[in-house]
This record gives structure tokens, sequence and C-alpha cells, in this order.
């Protein structure tokens, strides 16, 4: 079986089995983080799964397009009046339009070539538009405190649920501008969102709501070390 399309059934399996609570609280986050650069009325997000931001996205722009690889997942995203949903595999999908704003969050990771698949989104760009791109960070503090319990050999080290969700590797900031810059990017700003001191499940388990957003505020002072990381670029 193709590398790509196993990951992506890994992926379907993941968002079949598993409780999400936080993850889609990380979405909600993200969303907040990512809005300010959010430019034009004509925007792509690509790899949207089962589209807990794109709910956000379709009241901030005119018209939005999905791209998304699994079938399964794009199934489950509502038929929203001014969005165009595109069961495709990155590789493959052919935009007939360029768009001002497009989102990628959490799909960087799970690609076997991110720096060619950066320079082919850079194509559906517009000239003055902004790419706005999150991934999960190797060096967020629950990792960092895994390999000082002896749970990871280091913090780039795989564990079960990244192979669940089918990554192929885990981003710092300086690998993620690495990637972005081979790809011709201009990086406008990067950052970080969330400090996570625990696991989602003892997150879930154990913590108030005011406690959740508490950690979400505090984590703007240690950007490096949040749960989250991103870069806003463009041409």
């Amino acid at each position: 079986m193709d590398a790509v399309k196993q990951k992506v059934i890994e992926s379907e399996n993941f968002y079949a089995d598993s409780f999400l609570n936080f993850d889609y609280t990380l979405a909600d986050y993200g969303f907040k983080t990512l809005q300010p650069f959010f430019k034009g009325t004509c925007a792509l997000e690509v790899g949207p799964a089962s589209g807990y931001m794109t709910k956000y996205l379709v009241k901030e722009f005119k018209t939005l397009d999905l791209v998304e690889g699994s079938g399964e997942l794009l199934k489950q995203i509502p038929d929203y009046p001014n969005v165009i949903k595109n069961h495709a595999m990155i590789e493959e999908f052919e935009p007939s339009k360029k768009y001002d704003t497009i989102i990628m969050s959490h799909v960087l990771e799970h690609v076997n070539d991110p720096v060619s698949i950066l320079q082919r989104i850079r194509t559906w760009l517009k000239d003055d538009g902004v790419f706005l791109l999150a991934v999960p960070n190797a060096r967020s503090i629950h990792r960092m405190v895994a390999v000082q319990m002896g749970l990871l050999e280091n913090e780039y080290q795989l564990n079960e649920r990244d192979h669940s969700l089918g990554h192929y590797r885990v981003y710092d900031t300086e690998n993620l501008k690495k990637d972005v810059l081979a790809a011709g990017y201009t990086v406008i700003k990067s950052g970080g969102y969330y400090l996570k001191p625990l696991t989602n499940g003892q997150i879930e388990k154990n913590w108030t709501p005011e406690m959740i957003e508490g950690f979400f505020k505090v984590g703007k002072f240690f950007p490096e070390n949040c749960a989250e990381i991103f870069i806003i670029c463009s041409k």
C-alpha cells in the first residue's frame, strides 16, 4: 500500500477510536492564535480532518475551500454554504484559483516529504497572500518531562500517540523554520501557544476550565516550550 494512503487510514482509525476533548480545545486555541493573521476573503484549509477548526473558519472568509485526503473525515464536516470540499491528497490537489490565506494545522508532521509539500502549497498562494502553519512541538514541557521520566529517549522520539496518528516526525521551532525557508517562504512571525505540562488524559481528568484557560494565557511567556508551534509565512 502507498505510504501516504496508509497514513490517511491510520489517521481515520485514530479519530474513530479516540477521546478527543482536549485536542478540540487545542484547536480552539489554535484558531484564536492564528485568527489575527487572516487575510482577504478567499481561504483554503489543508487537512481539516473532521472540521474542528473549519467551524470557525467559515465565519471568517467569504469562500473557504477544503482539501482532505480522508473521505470519511471529510463527510463529518457540515455542508456549509460557503465551503467547497475537495477529497484529494495534497500531492494530487490542483486548485483552480489562488488564495489570500492558507491554513494548515497538524498536517506537516504527517507527510513524508515536507519541503516538497510546502513548495506545492506555495504555488496556491496569491503573491500578497499569507500561509499559516501549526504543528505539535517536540520541545513541549510534557515531552521534556517524559524524557526525564524515562518514557522517551529524547523529545523527538515518536511515542505511541504519534504512531497512532500517523506522524513521521515531531518538529521544534528551528526545524520547522528550516523546512519553511527551504521551500522558499519568507517568515513573518513564529511562536507557540498553550503551555502543556501533562498529557491530554491527565488534563481532561483533573483540570478545571479555569486552569485550562490559565495555561493558554501563560503560554505566551514560553513560546519555545508550548504544546504547539506556528509560523506565519508569505511568498
